[in-house]
């Protein structure tokens, strides 16, 4: 039912955005579309000296609700993440909303908000878009630096 899918967490999430705009000298970033409901969505980020964990992120969105609840929980905790968690992270939304595997935990655990979408695979694509643009923000990041993972889709 639409109501497993639009509690009031999401709609929370969604109409509370942190970090929205954008970042001067940004490592990386990424913009995003669904080709099935055409949500929107670009991710900014730095990378911390060290290359590993995002210091700063910005995001700019023009999703539906649960898209826009998705890129709430990325921009809200992503500073401070290694590329690992959200990586880890975005493989795991996708096994929940795809595999019907147990939520993320760690510092992404408010993705569980969402399970109800896996019910969903018409709706699975906006879900997905802002950690898909995280680490295609990341991975562009990294190009730039010389040091991409050959493994990161």
């Amino acid at each position: 039912m639409a109501g497993d899918l639009y509690h009031n967490r999401v709609l929370e999430l969604a109409a509370d955005i942190p970090n929205v705009g954008s970042l001067e000298h940004a490592d990386g970033h990424a913009h995003k579309v669904s080709r099935v409901c055409g949500s929107e969505v670009t991710v900014e980020i730095k990378l911390a000296e060290d290359g590993e964990t995002i210091s700063a992120i910005a995001v700019d969105s023009k999703a539906c609700a649960l898209g826009a609840a998705t890129l709430s929980i990325l921009s809200e905790h992503a500073v401070g993440a290694t590329i690992s968690e959200v990586r880890a992270a975005r493989d795991a939304l996708r096994a929940m909303l795809k595999e019907g595997a147990t939520p993320p935990e760690g510092r992404f655990w408010e993705l569980r908000h969402l399970a109800g979408v896996a019910d969903y695979p018409q709706r699975h694509m906006s879900t997905m878009l802002a950690f898909q643009a995280a680490v295609a923000a990341i991975d562009h990041a990294l190009e730039k630096r010389g040091t991409a993972h050959a493994a990161s889709n």
